[in-house]
C-alpha cells in the first residue's frame, strides 16, 4: 500500500556552547547584522520618516458676500468702482457705480457642503462708458476638517482686460487651495482666520489691489482661482450694464499634512520589516549551515523526546 505524507514539521535541535566561546561571539554578530544593517538601508534609501503625506477632502466653503469692483472705463486709467466695504466707497467719490448682485450657492451632492457659486454683477453704465477690464475680489469662507480643523478667510480674483470694450465677462474655474507648507495632522488652525480685507479701515492704502494681493499672498495657505478660459464678450448696448458672470467650483482637494508620530512609524515600520525579511532568511541559513556541520563547535543538545519515542 502507498504511503502519502500527509503533514510534517521540523525538528528541534539546539547547539550549547559556553558563554566565553566563537560560537557564542559568532552568534552576537550574526544578530548585529541580521537587525542593524536593514534600519540603515531603509533610512539611507530616503523616505525612511514620513514627514508629509497627502489626503483627499472636499472643503466646506462659503461665500461671505464681500465684494471690491475696479471697472476700467478706458485705456487711460479711468475707472468706476463698488464694493461692499463702506470705508472704500467713500475714498472713490465720483466714481462709485451701485451694481446688481446675484449669488446662489449649489450642494449638488447633498452631502451638506456646497459645491459651487453662481455670481452675476450687472455695473449700470452710461452710454458713454465703456468696460476695457475688470479686477474684482470675492471671499470666502474655507474650513477643512478631516484631520485638523482648518479655518481660514480666502478670496477669489476675477482678473480681465481688452484693447476691445466689452459687454460681458464670463467664468469658470475652480477655487483651488495652494500650500506653501502642510497643515498639522489634528488639532485647530484659524491662524489665518482674519478679513482679507479689513472693514473698519479708512486709509486707502488699505483697499489697494498691490497690499491686499501682498498681504494675501503672505500666507503660507491661500486660495486661488483656475479659471483657464475666460470668455470676454463684445457688443453692447448704449442701455446694457456691464455683466460678470462666474461659475466658481469648489472641487475635493489633496491636501499636505504632517502626520502624527504613530503614523510616522508604522511607514517606518513596514520598510524595515520587508528589508529586514530577506536578513533573516539569508542569515538563518548561513547559521543552519554553521552550526550542522560543526564549523563551530558546540554541543548539539538531545533530540526530543517525541522523536526518541517514534524511534523506539
Amino acid at each position: 500500500m502507498a504511503l502519502y505524507e500527509v503533514y510534517s514539521h521540523p525538528a528541534l535541535l539546539r547547539y550549547r556552547s559556553s558563554i566565553c566561546s566563537k560560537a557564542t561571539l559568532f552568534i552576537l554578530i550574526v544578530l548585529l547584522l541580521t537587525y542593524i544593517p536593514p534600519l540603515l538601508v531603509a533610512f539611507r534609501s530616503y523616505g525612511f520618516w514620513l514627514k508629509t503625506s497627502t489626503y483627499e477632502e472636499q472643503p466646506n466653503v462659503r461665500f461671505q458676500y464681500d465684494v471690491l469692483l475696479i471697472a476700467l472705463s478706458s485705456t487711460t486709467g479711468n475707472y468706476l468702482a463698488w464694493s461692499t466695504y463702506p470705508g472704500f466707497n467713500n475714498l472713490v467719490g465720483d466714481k462709485l457705480r451701485l451694481p446688481h448682485i446675484s449669488a446662489r450657492e449649489e450642494d449638488r451632492n447633498q452631502d451638506g457642503k456646497m459645491d459651487l457659486l453662481n455670481f452675476q454683477l450687472e455695473l449700470p453704465l452710461q452710454p458713454t462708458d465703456n468696460i476695457y477690464g475688470v479686477q474684482l475680489i470675492l471671499t470666502f469662507s474655507y474650513q477643512l476638517s478631516k484631520m485638523s480643523t482648518f479655518i481660514m478667510q480666502s478670496m477669489a480674483l476675477i482678473q480681465y482686460s481688452s484693447p476691445i470694450p466689452g459687454s460681458q465677462l464670463y467664468m469658470n474655474g475652480d477655487l483651488k487651495l495652494q500650500q506653501r507648507q502642510p497643515l498639522n495632522h489634528r488639532g485647530l488652525d484659524t491662524t489665518y482666520n482674519v478679513s482679507v480685507i479689513n472693514r473698519s479701515s479708512p486709509f486707502a492704502s488699505t483697499y489697494a489691489l498691490t497690499n491686499i494681493i501682498s498681504s494675501y499672498q503672505e500666507r503660507n495657505v491661500t486660495t486661488v482661482l483656475n479659471a483657464p478660459n475666460p470668455l470676454w464678450i463684445v457688443g453692447r448696448a448704449a442701455s446694457d450694464p456691464f455683466v460678470i458672470k462666474a461659475v466658481i467650483r469648489y472641487p475635493v482637494e489633496s491636501i499636505s499634512y504632517v502626520p502624527g508620530f504613530w503614523e510616522m512609524l508604522k511607514y517606518a515600520w513596514i520598510q524595515y520589516v520587508s528589508i529586514l525579511l530577506i536578513f533573516l532568511w539569508v542569515f538563518e541559513r548561513i547559521k543552519i549551515f554553521v552550526f550542522q556541520n560543526q564549523v563551530l563547535t558546540t554541543v548539539p543538545g538531545p533530540i526530543p523526546s517525541l522523536y526518541k519515542s517514534h524511534q523506539s
